[in-house]
């Protein structure tokens, strides 16, 4: 038998993302994927091995996306010699990817890592999905010892409180709807201000 023919992956994890986004993850179909993406069943399955691969390569896709673009703006703070500003850039970074690139935003609020890192993704793929959490605590740590020069857990809790949280609360209902209001990134900057004015206990 003839090898499927298999369509470049990013044109799958495109097709995958937009059936993420438009009818979440319970609607995504090997059908639906196909019928979109215009590949064939069979290489969808050659190039990944499971609908559950695609959907962890195309969340750990853009979640790279997204963690360059708030690494970039951290590091940009940093070399200026802001701690402060480098955990206001961090927890915008949501708002600017949506700016940039609104469908990449959009799924990574509408899936966590931990709903696609299931049993049946791909091995490497799963592995990479885990090693987010290595990067995710270093950029924590190194941000609380700009701050405070400290990097425990108690001053990680409060970054985190600042960089996941807050933006979580604030930011991703609007990123769902297609449109942060400024008013709404004016309000996560003060408060993000605010906590870090109470700072980690002693």
């Amino acid at each position: 038998m003839p090898r499927p023919r298999v369509h470049a992956p990013d044109v799958v994890l495109d097709a995958a993302e937009e059936l993420l986004v438009e009818h979440g993850r319970a609607q995504l179909t090997t059908r639906a994927l196909a019928e979109r993406s215009g590949a064939s069943n069979g290489s969808i399955y050659h190039a990944f091995g499971s609908l559950e691969t695609v959907v962890g390569a195309a969340w750990l896709r853009r979640a790279r996306q997204f963690l360059t673009l708030q690494a970039t703006a951290v590091e940009q703070a940093l070399a200026a010699g802001d701690g402060r500003r480098a955990v206001q850039a961090a927890a915008d970074a949501p708002a600017r990817l949506a700016d940039d690139d609104l469908r990449a935003a959009q799924l990574l609020v509408a899936l966590q890592r931990d709903d696609v890192l299931t049993d049946a993704v791909a091995a490497p793929v799963a592995e990479e999905l885990r090693a987010l959490d290595t990067t995710l605590v270093a950029a924590l740590r190194r941000l609380a010892r700009a701050v405070w020069g400290r990097g425990d857990a108690a001053a990680v809790d409060v970054v985190t409180v600042c960089v996941v949280r807050l933006p979580a609360a604030l930011l991703f209902g609007e990123i769902r709807t297609g449109r942060v209001d400024p008013h709404t990134r004016t309000q996560l900057a003060a408060a993000v201000g605010a906590v870090l004015d109470c700072g980690p206990p002693h």
